[in-house]
């Protein structure tokens, strides 16, 4: 079987690759870039393909002759998507579309998307947050996901195209780019590595539920091979952690204090985010592995190597 991995040299897409390539599979990676981070070991046995998710050739030649496609390709951020829906509608909702038709005409066989589990529900009505809780998104990215899963839904339905969506909730870990602003656990350590202070919104009580990269690698791996009804999945730890708390565990990581400057909260942040991974222990036989404190030490020493 050969898998296709959309955003193959991103964080969350190396170490898919890397995942897959161990486990003996056969893999094409399509980025806008050919090489990822310099550590970063892909070897030659990975087919690359170089373009975007808007450019429908490029795309259509990547997935012919592959049978699975990991969909990680996203273009916006919770945080900056409602300055510009449109273009979050266009780049994402619209180039998926175009995917989608690809797929459905080179005869894949399954699409495995990455979703949002901190954007798709909104405000959360119970914690921790199951699968079949409401979704009523409060910015942008979270509406352009949620879109997408429906499209799925609907070419599941039309044309037999097998999918699974992955919910995921705060991806951390080796080779998230702290200087997109993205992944509170990348900023705090780099900004604490550089002695500089933290920005906290609000009064850092916010809960969210940090997962490390590599389970969540292991987790779409799983979900290309699942059997089974189900066909979303919440990807987290079930734990939750406050930003006050997270700031604690860097500094006893980094053995120095940090300094934080707490502002005024935003309005599409939610006060508290904790994913049920319950269904996704007994249907993809997956759990996290990494605790908070063992995934912020592997990311600090990537960050220090660097």
């Amino acid at each position: 079987m050969r898998y296709l991995v959309l955003g193959g040299t991103g964080f969350i897409g190396s170490h898919l690759v890397d995942e897959l390539v161990a486990g003996g599979a056969s893999v094409r990676l399509y980025s806008r870039g050919l090489t990822a981070q310099e550590d970063w070991p892909a070897g030659k046995e990975v087919e690359r393909f170089t373009g975007d998710l808007a450019d429908a050739a490029s795309v259509e030649r990547a997935v012919r002759g592959c049978e699975v496609v990991f969909h990680l390709v996203s273009t916006t951020l919770p945080k900056s998507s409602n300055e510009d829906p449109a273009h979050d509608v266009a780049t994402n909702v619209l180039g998926t579309l175009a995917l989608l038709e690809s797929a459905r005409r080179n005869s894949v066989q399954r699409i495995v998307f990455i979703s949002s589990g901190g954007t798709v529900y909104g405000r959360p009505r119970a914690s921790p947050v199951a699968e079949d809780h409401a979704t009523d998104p409060i910015c942008s990215h979270g509406i352009a996901k949620l879109a997408i899963e429906k499209y799925l839904h609907l070419y599941s339905m039309l044309h037999g195209l097998d999918y699974r969506v992955l919910r995921v909730s705060n991806a951390y870990g080796e080779r998230q780019r702290a200087d997109r602003g993205q992944g509170a656990v990348s900023v705090f350590l780099s900004r604490a590595l550089k002695g500089e202070p933290v920005t906290i919104w609000g009064d850092g009580s916010v809960v969210r539920d940090y997962v490390y990269v590599g389970d969540v690698a292991r987790a779409l791996a799983a979900a290309a091979r699942h059997h089974g009804a189900d066909r979303v999945f919440n990807i987290g730890t079930g734990r939750g952690t406050s930003l006050n708390d997270l700031i604690a565990i860097i500094e006893k990581a980094c053995g120095r204090e940090v300094k934080r400057v707490y502002q005024e909260g935003r309005t599409f942040d939610i006060d508290r985010n904790i994913l049920d991974v319950s269904r996704a222990a007994a249907r993809l036989g997956w759990r996290p592995e990494t605790s908070l404190v063992d995934g912020i030490g592997k990311t600090l020493q990537w960050m220090t190597r660097r």
